[in-house]
């Protein structure tokens, strides 16, 4: 594994895990009560919930095995999964504690990350009272920003913005505009109040940040919490569980009781024992952003100077998104609401969007040349399928990526589009 560099790394997709403090120090005191039931975290020594207005979504995975921030320097993947269920594992503390996010930075060959939330991303679109989200918003926002401060010139954050309210928005991202810390505003592509991302209401949004050069930081989540029309998660869950129906027969040459001399068999209700929607929902909730609001709905023609970060869910995919596109405008009569350009792949060339891509990426691997300009890499941190920096250089490197190619894709693209200095902190 690579263990030096000549180059600093921005980590563009890495994760804080919110402690209690936001709601009972940060959030002011008014919208304690009502904050606490629109949007709450429960850790508990044998159970663990998600609230949402309210409602409680129960965790499908084993709760002893945090793994939205179970990893830490020096664990594999096999690691991980050989830990032992019956046994509580703790949160990594560097997911709450900037000490300790800086210890474990150095340790991944990081030298500068883009903190994106857990809990909020998931929760906080669906907050159905605006006051209360915007009051959660302004908790939030603090608390990450007196993170920062632990070393202004390494972390810096998205911070989340009220979308239930665009006045509140536009406010709030006015108000953290000013803040050094904040490199871009926390975006998920879901449906919020009903209204996906390519709907007019948004317009206010895109624009002011074409204005103010702020970046749009998109980051999909798993949805194991959410209601099923919020993303894709919760329909792929749903699909997952129908594999644990029993009592249908199936031939082995064709669909549900088939014959003509099929060979029967009997599904048993063996339940897959764990959730589906991490490995699938990211990338599905990605491309379906990109290719009905950025293409589809050209908002990137539309605001050409506005810059875009679509995180996690790997990069790989804009290929196919592109090779779509490119005959569906072509083809089909243009009834859109907005004007769409006939040569998408062009436009995402011109455009300044990039998308996150991770260290076991195949497609990076064969096609570095087609992706150098438009990749930010992020590790995940502490997602329980983190990746360091090293692991990231050591792929590219065994691919014959040139060192001055790797350097762009490790951080200086990342630089480019969130506005930061880079600052080389591990060699």
């Amino acid at each position: 594994m690579a263990s030096s560099k000549s180059f600093a790394v921005f980590d563009g997709d890495s994760h804080v895990v919110e402690p209690r403090e936001i709601w009972e120090k940060y959030l002011e005191p008014e919208y304690r009560v009502p904050g606490r039931l629109a949007l709450w975290r429960e850790e508990g020594k044998l159970g663990s919930y998600l609230k949402i207005n309210g409602e409680v979504f129960r965790d499908e995975d084993n709760g002893n095995i945090p793994s939205h921030g179970v990893w830490r320097p020096g664990m594999t993947w096999e690691a991980v999964g050989n830990l032992d269920p019956s046994v509580r594992h703790p949160v990594n503390e560097g997911a709450y504690d900037p000490r300790a996010r800086l210890h474990d930075m150095d340790a991944m060959g990081v030298d500068q990350a883009l903190l994106y939330p857990t809990w909020f991303a998931e929760g906080f679109p669906l907050i159905k009272d605006p006051d209360v989200a915007y009051a959660l918003a302004r908790a939030y926002n603090n608390w990450i920003a007196d993170f920062c401060k632990a070393a202004p010139d390494r972390l810096f954050a998205a911070a989340m913005i009220p979308l239930q309210n665009m006045d509140f928005a536009l406010e709030e991202l006015h108000r953290i505009a000013k803040i050094s810390c904040f490199r871009g505003v926390f975006i998920r592509p879901a449906f919020i109040e009903d209204r996906y991302l390519n709907h007019p209401y948004y317009e206010p949004l895109w624009a002011e940040l074409e204005a103010s050069g702020v970046t749009a930081a998109v980051h999909s989540t798993a949805g194991l919490w959410n209601p099923e029309w919020t993303s894709h998660g919760q329909f792929i869950e749903k699909i997952k569980h129908r594999l644990a129906q029993s009592g249908g027969f199936f031939g082995a040459g064709g669909g549900p009781g088939a014959g003509g001399g099929s060979t029967l068999f009997q599904v048993h209700g063996i339940p897959l024992g764990h959730p589906m929607a991490p490995i699938l929902a990211q990338w599905l909730d990605n491309y379906m952003f990109v290719g009905s609001t950025l293409l589809g709905f050209s908002v990137m023609q539309r605001y050409p100077k506005m810059k875009m970060v679509v995180a996690h869910g790997k990069a790989t995919w804009m290929e196919e998104v592109l090779e779509k596109m490119e005959a569906s405008t072509r083809t089909i009569p243009p009834l859109h609401f907005y004007p769409v350009r006939t040569d998408p792949e062009q436009m995402w060339k011109e455009g300044h969007v990039m998308l996150g891509f991770d260290a076991d990426e195949r497609g990076i691997q064969r096609l570095p040349h087609r992706y150098a300009d438009k990749v930010v890499w992020g590790s995940r941190y502490p997602n329980q399928d983190t990746t360091s920096a090293w692991d990231a250089i050591r792929m590219l490197t065994e691919s014959r990526v040139a060192e001055s190619t790797i350097a762009r894709m490790m951080g200086a693209n990342a630089a480019e589009q969130f506005g930061v200095k880079l600052v080389q902190k591990v060699g």
